[in-house]
């Protein structure tokens, strides 16, 4: 398993945005928030929208084939939350474009009631299919 239940109860649970990191062609890194979706068939992340298969994310992970997405939130009154995922990533263009991100590296931090300053990591993450 890629996720352990608690990533998975907050991957599905309530939406919450996502902020995509690529590395463009000078080296600079370029982050930019984005919707998302759990894949659980192939237990990824796909991220997508309008026009995407124009946009410099889709590009840069079409050359670059790597990708980290953070999904959190702050719950009140200060108790951070979410999940860092890094991995090897795919432009898709059929049938309708998307980045998916198979997972090499997962760190969640406050998902199962831990303080945000105890970070549950784990590489090697890497889907067996």
């Amino acid at each position: 398993m890629i996720f352990s239940d608690a990533e998975l109860a907050y991957l599905t649970g309530e939406p919450h945005l996502g902020r995509l990191a690529t590395v463009g062609p000078d080296g600079m890194p370029h982050v930019t928030p984005v919707g998302w979706s759990y894949n659980s068939e192939l237990q990824t992340i796909d991220i997508g929208g309008h026009d995407f298969a124009r946009t410099k994310k889709y590009r840069d992970v079409a050359r670059t084939r790597r990708a980290a997405i953070v999904i959190d939130e702050v719950l009140p009154p200060w108790r951070p939350r979410g999940i860092e995922v890094r991995g090897d990533a795919a432009a898709i263009d059929q049938p309708t474009p998307l980045i998916r991100i198979q997972p090499t590296r997962v760190v969640s931090w406050g998902l199962e009631g831990a303080e945000a300053d105890e970070p549950q990591a784990r590489t090697g993450a890497r889907n067996p299919q």
